[in-house]
């Protein structure tokens, strides 16, 4: 059973809008690499100047978000925090447009930027809401929990997963394709695209796979389980706790064919955290599920290349 987890209602949605402010900004910084040209020419200029604009407005916006709200200056900082944030939207509309990046590519390096500068951002997000809790990572994730056992479960269901996962993902397929009329056309995940199309070298294939079986299940866990799951529950709502958590981890991967089998996944690692209220269970879930998928996308890319 799922120990209750002491999260203060103020912390988590400073939480939950820090991530999207540095969700927003991660997103600015391959337009930036992309469309950045000689320093001396207009564009050049005008693009540096809006990103300064832009991730100025958004480093402000953070600092705003996380300091102490007061009842008493409660408009003026919240005045601050929408003042800042649409300046910084606005400034970096403007690096997108003027970038000249009108399709992102799905380049590892593209991929890497916005990984780290969103999840390394997540992480020390996360380990500032723990102190504001006065709580270490192993008290406010149960980390200490019969540690063995939750890996070894964390394991064992990534294996009875895997192939209840590919049947799901495959009958999504199918149903997208004979549904014409819909103009649903199955599409990859983007680092599954970069892996079989971009990722030309072995260091481009290895900080792919580090990203997503290391750091995209240990931050997504921590976010999504770890704090967004228990503080619903405790609200009073376990039912939107289960599915809303659940449907919400499917839909920040954007895409359709992986929609039904992330959102049963999801919720076979919100299980997974109930009985032994220990996340490294569902971190070692994710994280293998990730490797198996990852290590058979290469063996099959390796035998098509033969």
């Amino acid at each position: 059973m799922l120990s209750a987890k002491a999260w203060k209602p103020d912390a988590i949605m400073r939480l939950l809008l820090s991530v999207f402010v540095c969700t927003f900004a991660g997103s600015l910084l391959p337009s930036l690499r992309y469309g950045l040209g000689p320093a001396g020419t207009v564009t050049g200029k005008l693009l540096l100047a809006l990103a300064v604009v832009s991730i100025g407005s958004l480093v402000a916006t953070l600092v705003l978000i996380n300091k102490t709200w007061r009842l008493e200056t409660f408009e003026r900082q919240l005045i601050a925090v929408l003042v800042c944030f649409c300046v910084g939207s606005l400034a970096g509309a403007g690096v997108q447009h003027f970038s000249g990046e009108r399709t992102p590519d799905s380049s590892p390096g593209r991929i890497l930027m916005v990984t780290l500068t969103i999840y390394g951002a997540g992480l020390i997000l996360v380990a500032r809401f723990l102190r504001e809790h006065q709580m270490s990572w192993a008290e406010g994730f149960g980390l200490k929990n019969h540690r063995g056992r939750a890996v070894l479960v964390g394991m064992l269901i990534a294996l009875l997963f895997l192939p209840v996962g590919w049947g799901l993902q495959q009958a999504s397929a199918q149903v997208m394709t004979h549904l014409p009329h819909l103009k649903l056309q199955p599409q990859e995940q983007v680092v599954i695209h970069a892996l079989r199309v971009a990722a030309s070298s072995w260091w481009d294939r290895l900080a792919l796979g580090v990203t997503a079986i290391l750091l995209a299940p240990v931050a997504e866990e921590i976010f999504f389980r770890g704090v967004l799951y228990p503080a619903i529950k405790q609200a009073g709502f376990p039912r939107v706790a289960w599915w809303g958590t659940a449907l919400f981890f499917a839909v920040v991967h954007v895409n359709l064919v992986t929609f039904v089998p992330l959102t049963v996944l999801a919720l076979a690692l919100i299980a997974l955290y109930e009985r032994t209220d220990n996340l490294l269970a569902p971190i070692t879930a994710h994280a293998m599920f990730n490797a198996l998928n990852f290590t058979t996308l290469l063996l099959l890319e390796g035998r098509m290349g033969e």
